[in-house]
């Protein structure tokens, strides 16, 4: 007799499938719910009901954002990141104002919209060429991109300016029905309804399954590669009709209005229920999540908030968003409460290692007699450091050739003492940066709050300072504890709520952006006090000041980073987590040391630049991110963490600050800076990427 089949109950497996659809569709309700319930709060607090003015002027106030969102939505459904974004938007704004004819009143729609587009698309694929087939790391690539991308913005226009068509404003700010419909609504439901069509396309079912696990899919026959590239190239194609459209709000051309988007556009895109890594969400959560965040802002305006706090707002949304997304009985954060809890019923036990006796518990080793005559010869300098060396090297070949040019070119470099001076006291302020930066990649991560943590910093220290010496003595003490406090959050924010490294740094940097215009009112007062303008403008026996400080950095730098536990430690991390877990070592406090000397460096160097320039300005860190990255990669580090080394990274800043001297020395725009830096390190990344990246 045979036995019958056991199955699922009928019920239950109806159940189990009810379960799936609304755990696959909770992040979307969600953001429907917030939605609906901030209206009802801007109803309740505004004069009177929402009238259609009302609803057509929030649909066109958060469009720009929510098209861009839905590019952003698309990459990371794919498991990669998009930095370029918000430099997009600028690029295509420019090009729309400064190629329309200012006469032509009544310009072609379609035809301006298509070129915006066709300029997105044409980044993006530029983008998913390196990432796709080059296979090169998102992050590096759309970074460098947004500075190549930024640099052309400038050398089109490089202050607002120009003309865009009423037409375009007259069409895409309009009404699709007057009175019923405006014409934002129907152009993002449009979007949704493209959306619905692709993602039952063989696209959209690919591009899931490389989100959710490429490797799999790869196996399952689908064209991971080719896919990738088009995911960048759709990305590409609407943050270009968002430029489209805040052209179309603008009037006119600006080389910086995409800029302040970029962390914006992942709030949107994290609060609309999209998961971070890939595989789940989707860009229909997305754009709800986009007119929350502006929902948001508008709320604060209306209650007299400063706008001030608007970043500060993001940041915190963008936090709380992914930090709820990942909550669940398998999240970091729920392991660290139950490993807590048991570390705290050891202790009250006293079964804590710490709290047991016994006397040194170290394995025995027997000693071995040394014999007095060597058989074998010391290895040489090349088998001992060849690697380091093959890795380091490129950079200082590359310096000497600089340097020969700029003989050249300019005349009076290589014998004059004043121009190594210069360099040096140039270049201090991303060696020290390199160190910081460089710890935090050779562990695998990357740190974007180090714009704001130099300016946040630089802002407070010449606040205090107000030029005097003797408030030095308290304000640089208060700075570098400030920029603990931020290590901390970024360390923690990391290690014990399991968020990535790209998310926390953002969201601070965003923060920190809010606090200092908090803090300065907007308008930053205070200078350096003269010892701090001494120590980077004097001269001492024909040097100035800072130039020994950085000798001594040097040396505590490559002892720090090779010759301490700690040290080791970062390699280990770098090289594979998983196993620095298993070996022992202590990887979350680590991790949050790492993040911690990251900013202390920031700090260090927003000390030092208010000092060099006398004081301190908003954005003075924003022209050390990708630099800080750059001298890394440069100097030979693995950007996926556990290769380089401290003297490959200080060759990089000096051939980085050596090339922008010999720049500087030519009738080149000041743009062609941010291109030639995002060129440098995509060329560094691709020749010296080894068989990891490849794999």
């Amino acid at each position: 007799m045979s036995t019958p089949a056991t199955h699922t109950p009928e019920p239950a497996a109806r159940r189990r499938g009810l379960d799936l659809r609304l755990d696959r569709f909770r992040g979307l309700a969600t953001a429907i719910v917030v939605f609906a319930a901030l209206l009802l709060v801007v109803d309740l607090i505004s004069a009177g009901p929402l009238s259609y003015f009302d609803i057509s002027f929030l649909s066109s106030g958060g469009a720009t954002l929510a098209l861009a969102a839905v590019g952003q939505t698309i990459v990371i459904l794919s498991g990669g990141f998009d930095l370029s974004a918000g430099a997009v938007l600028s690029l295509v704004n420019v090009v729309l104002a400064t190629t329309m004819d200012p006469t032509d009143f009544e310009a072609s729609i379609v035809l301006w919209t298509a070129v915006g587009i066709g300029v997105g698309m044409l980044v993006g694929a530029f983008n998913g060429f390196f990432i796709a087939f080059v296979r090169l790391q998102p992050i590096v690539v759309t970074l460098s991109t947004m500075f190549i991308i930024q640099g052309i913005t400038l050398l089109i226009l490089d202050k607002p300016g120009g003309f865009v068509s009423p037409s375009l404003g007259g069409f895409y700010l309009g009404d699709l029905v007057p009175g019923w419909i405006p014409m934002p609504i129907a152009l993002l439901f449009a979007v949704g309804l493209f959306w619905m069509w692709l993602k039952r396309t063989r696209f959209g079912t690919a591009l899931y399954a490389v989100g959710s696990d490429p490797n799999a899919a790869a196996a399952a026959g689908l064209r991971v590669d080719w896919t990738r590239f088009a995911v960048y190239v759709v990305a590409g194609g609407f943050y270009g009709l968002g430029g489209v459209f805040i052209s179309a709000q603008t009037g006119s051309g600006d080389p910086l209005v995409g800029n302040p988007l970029l962390l914006s556009i992942f709030a949107a895109v994290v609060v609309g229920g999209t998961r971070l890594g890939g595989g789940r969400g989707g860009p229909i959560g997305s754009i709800f999540g986009a007119y929350i965040l502006m929902i948001v802002v508008n709320i604060l305006l209306v209650l007299n908030v400063s706008a001030y706090y608007s970043t500060i707002a993001e940041g915190l949304i963008l936090l709380l968003a992914v930090l709820a997304g990942s909550i669940s009985r398998g999240s970091t954060l729920a392991h660290q409460i139950r490993g807590a809890w048991t570390r705290f019923g050891a202790w009250r036990a006293g079964t804590l290692p710490s709290q047991i006796g016994g006397g040194d518990r170290r394995l025995a080793m027997t000693d071995v007699a040394r014999p007095e005559s060597r058989t074998q010869a010391m290895p040489s300098l090349w088998s001992r450091h060849g690697e380091t060396l093959r890795f380091a090297l490129p950079a200082y070949a590359a310096l000497v050739l600089v340097i020969i040019v700029t003989q050249v070119w300019l005349g009076n470099a290589i014998l004059n003492w004043t121009y190594w001076n210069s360099i040096v006291v140039l270049s201090s302020f991303l060696a020290i940066l390199a160190l910081g930066q460089g710890t935090v990649i050779l562990t695998g991560g990357l740190d974007l709050s180090v714009p704001w943590t130099i300016g946040f910093c630089g802002i407070l220290l010449a606040g205090m300072v107000q030029g005097s010496d003797a408030a030095l003595v308290y304000a640089l003490p208060v700075v570098l504890l400030v920029a603990v406090g931020i290590g901390l959050v970024n360390g923690l924010g990391i290690v014990w709520l399991g968020l990535s490294p790209i998310v926390v740094t953002l969201a601070t940097n965003g923060m920190l952006q809010g606090a200092a215009l908090i803090y300065s009112g907007g308008t930053p007062a205070g200078f350096s006090s003269p010892l701090l303008r001494w120590f980077m403008t004097a001269k001492v026996l024909g040097i100035t000041p800072v130039v020994y400080f950085m000798v001594v950095f040097v040396i505590f730098s490559v002892i720090f980073l090779s010759r301490t536990s700690f040290g080791r430690r970062v390699y280990g991390i770098g090289n594979g987590l998983r196993v620095a877990q298993l070996s022992g070592i202590a990887v979350g406090r680590t991790l949050v040391g790492v993040y911690v000397l990251s900013a202390v460096c920031a700090a260090l160097v927003g000390i030092l630049l208010t000092g060099f320039s006398g004081q301190a300005s908003l954005g003075m860190g924003d022209d050390y991110l990708l630099p800080s990255i750059a001298v890394v990669v440069v100097g030979g580090a693995l950007i996926t963490g556990g290769r380089g080394h401290y003297l490959g990274m200080l060759g990089g800043v000096l051939l980085l600050t050596a090339l922008q001297t010999l720049l500087a020395g030519t009738t080149l725009p000041y743009a062609t800076r941010a291109i030639i830096y995002g060129v440098v390190v995509l060329g560094a990344v691709i020749a010296l990427r080894d068989r990891r990246e490849l794999s």
